[in-house]
């Protein structure tokens, strides 16, 4: 089978797969969350995105402030209703050594990328918790495993979402939510740019949404607590 025929097959199995369910993506307008918000649309799923900045039907959110997050969630409740999955993608990356690195700089890593990821999952969580089901899906990254000399804050910011995932899966085990996390090496992004100048990205971004749908709509229920690492 040629490669294009195979991609299309992929593509006829996951198309419906999550007709009727609701998902929120955050960090939606580019990179891994504009591919994840496209594949789970794809298969069926009415999603609603969020950035900073409004693009279309995204609507604009700073994950890293309590009151954008709180206008964020009550109108996809009121707009949707409760989501079925959530993806926490937002997150920026900061270069410099730690002697170097401002306050402001550690601040906005660790607020896009944790403080975000607890924001936007506290606001959605009461629904999620009434409906006794759904799937949690945190985008770490290489960087939650291991450290990368200049990127101290973002390591701090990924290691700390891995940690969230483990402990907010045996929370939510009760209620039927599966909390996992994503970790993956370096994908063809605006942030790699930035993180890591002349990195060779060994991934897209699509290779890295294939794994969110999986989780989102494939794995055992009993599959919660994960860190899957998309690296060699």
């Amino acid at each position: 089978m040629s490669a294009a025929a195979r991609k299309n097959e992929e593509a006829g199995e996951a198309a419906g797969a999550l007709a009727g369910k609701i998902a929120v993506v955050t960090g939606a307008s580019r990179g891994i969350g504009r591919a994840t918000a496209t594949i789970l649309a794809g298969a069926g799923a009415k999603v609603a995105g969020c950035a900073r900045h409004a693009v279309g039907e995204i609507i604009a959110c700073d994950v890293g402030r309590p009151a954008d997050v709180e206008r964020f969630a009550a109108e996809v409740l009121r707009r949707f209703g409760p989501p079925d999955l959530l993806v926490n993608n937002a997150g920026l990356v900061a270069r410099a050594p730690l002697e170097e690195t401002s306050l402001e700089s550690w601040d906005a890593v660790l607020d896009s990328n944790l403080k975000g990821t607890f924001l936007v999952t506290r606001a959605f969580l009461p629904a999620m918790r009434a409906r006794r089901r759904g799937r949690i899906v945190n985008i770490a990254s290489i960087s939650g495993r291991q450290g990368t000399a200049g990127l101290t804050a973002y390591c701090a910011a990924k290691h700390g979402v891995v940690g969230l995932t483990r402990a907010l899966a045996e929370e939510l085990r009760p209620d039927g939510i599966a909390v996992n996390a994503v970790c993956p090496g370096s994908v063809d992004t605006d942030m790699l740019r930035v993180g890591m100048p002349g990195a060779r990205p060994a991934m897209s971004p699509e290779d890295v949404a294939n794994v969110v749908i999986y989780l989102c709509a494939y794995a055992p229920p009993a599959l919660t607590g994960s860190c899957v690492d998309v690296f060699g």
